[in-house]
């Protein structure tokens, strides 16, 4: 099999050729294997490859090559360092349950991508591994947290690839590398056993993908509690593939032309979500002004808060861990900053935030009862240079690093705080080649919505041909 034909399916593609015996599933993993060694050199977002990983036979995914990111899911038999210099490569002993999902949906991992430390970054510029690079231009960023795996993803290694979003980890990388990036509602992907709705219900698990089938199937296969699941959400009345193949009917969509949280957006970010609109409208869509302002700073220090109190939980777990010291050898400096925050917030302190969260989530929920989704730019610019969102910087604060993330992936952190389930697709790129996401963002439990106005969307605009044309 040749890498042309290779990039040219999608996932469900390359698991049909495999099931009716046009190609063999060891021929599709050289491939993949191939395009690691081709491919990642110039692009740093495989991080580990590992070997006779087992898998699944006769399910939708059958032989589908896979990799995950080495953050918050993990596998037996491969790394998760988290992006830290701290944590050895050390193979995990176990799945997660996840990971045991991603199996029986027939995935066959071969590798890991690579996170920022802790997952707290919107680009993936570690110290431990050094940069990953956008795959549509060198020297820009890949979108973090889930860099790794959509640089990967993007490049044609994979198809689709493990990711996970705690502020816009999904969505992020799907923007800057033009894919299509679903976060789920809130609990409708399991974390067990090791967590348990981590950075406080902010955080879902989930993958990258090309086309809006493979993100509806996998979320079919791996859906549901796992064991001892603080939660339980309401299954869908609709199997989500099935939902994705349906017309979505005529729908309301409150459109943001500029930044949920009132920040500035460059004008291809406008420009995109512009674009959307109209093309919403001739597809028979009412699109009225989105009501959902946010103020920028009340949102900011709360989720400051949020976020620091897990990076002082990530630094205390792994130096009690390994026996590290919590200093500059072994952890970058915002890590630091933010993880020193995190551990002087007091209870008082950690449960205001939460509270504030509590009060956005039911401000957000008024407002869709007067539409079905809301549509924005997913960042406030296209995908930057190297060295702008740096981890590294001994000189800011946690509350300005904070500010600056959000300003950047302006109208993603939401959702991660409601919980209610939003994608990025990729329709628009920049006048010097670079991907420009579009988010669209939907009512708690509406996945299937999403899934069919995004199919609706793809068939529209396209992006599969300007995807693969990087290939």
């Amino acid at each position: 099999m040749r890498f042309e034909e290779y990039t040219s399916y999608d996932a469900l593609g390359l698991a049909a050729l495999i099931a009716s015996g046009d190609v063999s599933a060891a021929e599709v993993e050289a491939c993949a294997r191939q395009a690691i060694e081709d491919k990642n050199p110039a692009l740093n977002a495989v991080l580990a490859t590992v070997q006779n990983q087992p898998y699944d036979e006769d399910k939708p995914f059958s032989g589908v090559p896979f990799l995950i990111k080495e953050l918050v899911l993990h596998a037996a038999g491969a790394p998760c360092r988290g992006g830290s210099r701290a944590i050895p490569n050390i193979p995990q002993d176990a799945d997660s349950s996840l990971m045991q999902r991603f199996r029986a949906a027939g995935l066959h991992l071969i590798g890991t991508t690579q996170t920022p430390e802790a997952g707290y970054n919107a680009t993936t510029e570690t110290v431990a591994f050094g940069p990953v690079h956008n795959p549509w231009k060198t020297g820009h960023s890949a979108g973090g947290s889930s860099g790794g795996s959509g640089a990967a993803v993007a490049a044609g290694i994979v198809p689709l690839a493990h990711a996970n979003d705690g502020g816009g980890s999904i969505r992020v990388p799907a923007s800057c590398n033009g894919l299509v990036g679903l976060k789920p509602t809130r609990d409708r992907i399991p974390t067990g056993p090791d967590m348990s709705d981590p950075l406080f219900a902010h955080a879902i698990e989930f993958a990258v993908t090309r086309s809006v089938r493979d993100s509806a199937a996998l979320l079919d296969l791996v859906a549901g509690p796992d064991s001892g699941a603080p939660h339980i959400i309401a299954p869908p009345s609709l199997p989500f593939a099935d939902a994705a193949a349906r017309d979505p009917g005529k729908l309301k969509i409150a459109y943001e032309p500029g930044s949920m949280l009132g920040t500035p957006i460059h004008d291809e970010n406008a420009a995109a979500a512009a674009n959307a609109a109209t093309l919403l409208s001739e597809l028979g869509h009412t699109v009225i002004e989105s009501p959902v302002k946010i103020d920028f700073d009340e949102f900011a220090q709360h989720i400051n808060v949020i976020w620091c109190a897990f990076n002082a939980f990530f630094v205390e777990q792994t130096c009690a861990a390994t026996g590290c010291a919590p200093d500059v050898d072994h952890f970058e400096a915002v890590t630091l900053t933010t993880a020193e925050f995190g551990a002087a917030c007091n209870a008082t302190t950690l449960l205001t935030a939460l509270d504030y969260v509590n009060r956005l989530t039911r401000e957000t929920a008024a407002a869709f009862s007067d539409f079905d989704v809301l549509m924005s730019s997913t960042l406030g610019s296209p995908p930057p240079a190297h060295g702008v969102l740096d981890q590294n910087n001994a000189e800011i604060s946690a509350i300005d690093w904070t500010r600056q993330t959000f300003r950047y992936a302006t109208n993603t952190p939401l959702a991660n705080s409601t919980g209610q389930p939003a994608i990025s697709l990729p329709m628009h790129w920049s006048q010097d080649g670079l991907p420009i996401g579009v988010q669209l963002m939907g009512g708690m439990g509406q996945e299937g919505q999403l899934l069919a106005l995004a199919s609706q969307l793809e068939e529209a605009h396209g992006w599969q041909a300007k995807q693969r044309a990087l290939f």
